[in-house]
């Protein structure tokens, strides 16, 4: 990690040709503003990647210069071993896109929407025969194939959508925040869907701004206007990225209660997290004054004590293990700071 909170990554090192994807200095502007930032950062194949963030923090963007529909202004990239930069059409053939709003036509049936994509990517006859029989199985559509694409409950759609993206047999399948406006059974039934494809040797490179995504994928990338300020795989990533102690708090007047803790000293972040409190303390400046300064018990003890002298007698306190979201919270808050 730099001095201003970015992820140092694999800067200075040449493209890995090995890789899914390789990513050195990659860089988009649109005027003064900076969209992405010199990211570095190589996919091994066969993994699930994901590239985390909030929305406008650079993902679609950089999806689209790795697919070779959009040119950055500086940087390196190869996809497949080929460079996507300067000869995109050596490995459109390869790799697969999905994007959030589903490229599928509504105005077309299940059958011609299958079609389609099938002479998009000039399937033979058999060949086509053994895909859409695949889709139609995969996306639970037998049945349907007559049925208008726009008649379809979302996550059919999606499950559609995937089959579209994957009817060639795809290498590397990119999918841009596949799971927006899914419910969550149909999000947890096409995760299921992405495990099978990844069990079959399928690269995934995923963006999403859901941290509970995040934990399916093999490996993780944290981007923040457009830079990245974290890399690795989930359990390292929860490990390494916050030293300070994580408590919950269980409370009645949740709004005020949060309003308390980001005055309190020792707080170094709060914010909600379901129904409960999250709040990071520093153990080093909790409990000052007391024999068990520092102790992640007599911490417990030292912020409960505090809330309920500040009025909140119904508070409970508990240390827990960094979820993936308070790692974000945690990392955004450091690359924020001067």
């Amino acid at each position: 990690m730099s001095a201003d909170g970015r992820h140092e990554g694999l800067a200075g090192t040449p493209p890995n040709p090995d890789a899914a994807l390789s990513v050195r200095g990659l860089t988009k502007r649109f005027g003064s503003f900076t969209a992405v930032d010199g990211i570095d950062f190589d996919v091994p194949r066969g993994q699930i990647f994901g590239f985390l963030g909030p929305n406008g923090s650079g993902k679609t963007t950089t999806i689209r210069m790795l697919t070779g529909t959009s040119g950055p202004d500086a940087g390196q990239a190869l996809v497949l071993g080929e460079d996507v930069i300067n000869h995109p059409e050596r490995v459109k053939q390869r790799f697969g896109y999905m994007s959030q709003k589903f490229a599928l036509f509504e105005d077309m049936t299940v059958e011609e929407n299958l079609r389609f994509y099938a002479g998009v990517y000039d399937l033979s006859p058999d060949r086509f025969a053994r895909q859409r029989e695949y889709v139609l199985t995969m996306a639970d559509l037998h049945g349907r194939e007559n049925e208008l694409t726009a008649n379809l409950s979302v996550g059919w759609r999606q499950r559609l959508a995937l089959g579209t993206a994957t009817i060639h047999e795809p290498e590397l399948l990119f999918l841009d925040e596949p799971t927006g406006g899914v419910d969550p059974v149909a999000r947890r039934q096409f995760w299921d869907l992405l495990y099978d494809l990844a069990g079959r040797g399928v690269t995934l490179f995923v963006t999403t701004h859901y941290m509970d995504e995040a934990s399916h994928c093999t490996q993780l990338a944290f981007i923040y206007r457009g830079g990245l300020i974290a890399e690795g795989s989930p359990h390292d990533i929860r490990r390494d990225a916050i030293t300070e102690q994580v408590i919950e708090v269980s409370v009645g007047d949740v709004d005020a209660a949060l309003d308390w803790l980001e005055r309190e000293p020792g707080v170094e972040e709060a914010y909600l997290s379901g129904a409960r409190l999250h709040a990071v303390i520093d153990p080093a400046a909790a409990g000052a004054g007391t024999s068990g300064a520092g102790d992640p018990a007599a911490v417990v003890a030292d912020y409960t004590g505090r809330l309920q002298r500040a009025g909140f007698a119904d508070a409970t306190l508990v240390t827990v293990e960094p979820t993936l979201e308070d790692v974000f919270v945690n990392l955004v808050a450091r690359a924020q700071q001067p």
